[in-house]
């Protein structure tokens, strides 16, 4: 099977004690959708114990609300940001279609990549409509949830399963990923499958941080216009934060 370049291949992760090592990591810089410099790192390793934050990402990039893309970052002491991001694998020559993805025309795969890239990707090249929300994680459960991560990735090779447009997505995925960490936590809702209505449910859940109201939240979550100031040089994913409220817990 020939995959397009920016799913081309799938990171295993190794789990040693409190470290964690992915083989691929994405490290795509994207000046448009199809000017890209492409590099894959190899052996990218983290520690459970340096987590700092998890980030929760809303990506919109349909006109209609309801359909957009959630992914996950996780930051690291030492200024690292690993995304992670359930997408529809696709063979070369092959774009993404919510209706195609109703009727098995992609493998679900995890992809994990460098926050400038997987996040640079939406808010520079796309120009889509971005937020990031801190997310409130019980003492222990991001070790659990970066742990979780990993099993699901290596899974995936292992028992590749199908990805469907409503049952099995970006956000069910980390609906169910959230929910083995931490059973009964995100309840059933029918907003799971809208993954753009979800920022209300994980507010209402108290899954992300509160910066002052649901609106104000919203508001102080919106990152893509302040990602359009970055220059390329700097540090991408430094600069986002320069904007967000500090950690209320930190």
């Amino acid at each position: 099977m020939v995959w397009n370049t920016d799913c081309e291949f799938q990171s295993r992760a190794i789990v040693d004690g409190d470290n964690v090592t992915f083989t691929k990591v994405r490290n795509f810089f994207w000046r448009t959708t199809r000017d890209r410099d492409e590099n894959w790192d190899d052996n990218i390793t983290v520690n459970v114990e340096e987590i700092k934050d998890v980030w929760f990402v809303v990506d919109h990039f349909h006109k209609i609300h309801g359909l957009a893309h959630t992914f996950l970052t996780i930051e690291f002491n030492d200024g690292t940001c690993l995304s992670f991001s359930f997408e529809a694998r696709r063979i070369k020559g092959q774009r993404y279609h919510p209706w195609d993805g109703m009727w098995r025309n992609y493998e679900l795969f995890l992809l994990v990549g460098h926050e400038s890239d997987l996040l640079g990707l939406r808010t520079n090249a796309r120009g889509n409509k971005d937020y990031m929300f801190r997310a409130i994680t019980p003492p222990g459960k991001e070790k659990q949830l970066l742990k979780g991560l990993a099993k699901s990735m290596n899974s995936l090779i292992d028992d590749p399963i199908w990805y469907h447009s409503l049952l099995t997505t970006c956000n069910t995925s980390i609906v169910k990923l959230v929910n083995k960490v931490t059973p009964g936590r995100i309840p059933f809702f029918l907003r799971n499958f809208l993954p753009g209505y979800t920022p209300k449910v994980a507010f209402k859940l108290a899954l992300i941080e509160d910066w002052g109201g649901f609106e104000k939240t919203l508001e102080l979550a919106r990152i893509d216009q302040k990602a359009m100031l970055w220059d390329g040089k700097g540090d991408y994913s430094e600069m986002i934060r320069s904007h967000l409220p500090a950690s209320k817990n930190k």
